[in-house]
């Protein structure tokens, strides 16, 4: 003991032959120091007395007895822990109740664990692979199909569809004609190159037209009015003799009523209902 402090600095009683506790260079009896500077404990209230150890976290203090998990009472003392709302909790029980599920497993993401964040939900890093290379993802490139994540090259060697013009892989859009995939700027008109996608347009010996082209190259002409006969729209036009009429233009040429579903004559290069061609 030291020879200068032989009574306590607050009672003044000897501290000969007892405890004693030193706070800025003045000694103290243990009850004087309890009653003074112990700090009091956050679980059960009580002062934590010189003679038992003082656990702090953040300006808090604890008996070491004290110092538990507030879900599962585990004893915290040098284990790691997490603080929620000012409640300490061990790893599991914070993990249990806070931490993210992994999208893939359904596990917990422990704290301190690499996670995967992607479309709102989260992965271990483990678990955020292409589901057919097993290979992981990270930050390349993805595409989801059926809530399951792919590479890009292992999406399109199983999936994509391959253009039937250029035979590219379509990675989005599309047109599908024929049962055939097409990108949207490979499916154009084989003469002016127009886009069809959203446009009329008439097919014919494997080749796609724009009505304009079509009309204007290929479309055969009608015998009565000159005009193309494009069947648009499922239009009807009759056929006889290597000519062609539009449905509406196949009448009479001397009365005009119409002769389709009708008997009818010809006369040179007319044709005549059988009233008119009997005359």
């Amino acid at each position: 003991m030291n020879s200068s402090h032989t009574d306590c600095h607050f009672c003044l009683q000897s501290l000969r032959g007892r405890k004693y506790a030193l706070r800025e260079e003045n000694a103290y009896c243990v009850p004087c120091y309890d009653s003074l500077y112990a700090n009091p404990c956050e679980e059960c209230k009580q002062p934590i007395e010189c003679s038992s150890k003082d656990l702090a976290y953040k300006g808090r203090h604890w008996h070491e007895g004290c110092f538990r998990c507030a879900k599962c009472s585990r004893s915290l003392v040098e284990k790691p822990f997490a603080a929620k709302d000012d409640v300490l909790l061990c790893t599991e029980c914070y993990s249990d109740e806070y931490s993210s599920k992994c999208f893939h497993c359904q596990k917990t993401i422990m704290p301190g664990s690499r996670k995967m964040e992607f479309k709102g939900s989260s992965w271990h890093e483990s678990c955020f692979v292409c589901q057919y290379c097993r290979q992981p993802l990270g930050t390349k490139p993805l595409i989801t199909k059926d809530n399951e994540n792919y590479c890009v090259p292992c999406f399109e060697k199983q999936f994509a569809h391959r253009c039937y013009a250029c035979k590219k892989v379509i990675t989005s859009g599309g047109v599908t004609y024929h049962d055939q995939p097409w990108h949207n700027e490979c499916f154009v008109c084989a003469v002016c190159k127009t886009q069809l996608s959203g446009q009329r347009f008439i097919s014919e010996d494997e080749y796609s037209y724009c009505v304009d082209c079509f009309s204007k190259f290929y479309a055969k002409k009608c015998a009565a009015c000159k005009k193309p006969i494009t069947a648009l729209g499922g239009a009807k036009y009759i056929s006889f003799e290597e000519r062609q009429w539009h449905g509406e233009c196949f009448n009479c040429a001397k009365c005009s009523v119409s002769l389709v579903g009708q008997e009818f004559l010809t006369r040179q290069d007319d044709i005549l209902c059988h009233k008119c061609g009997s005359a």
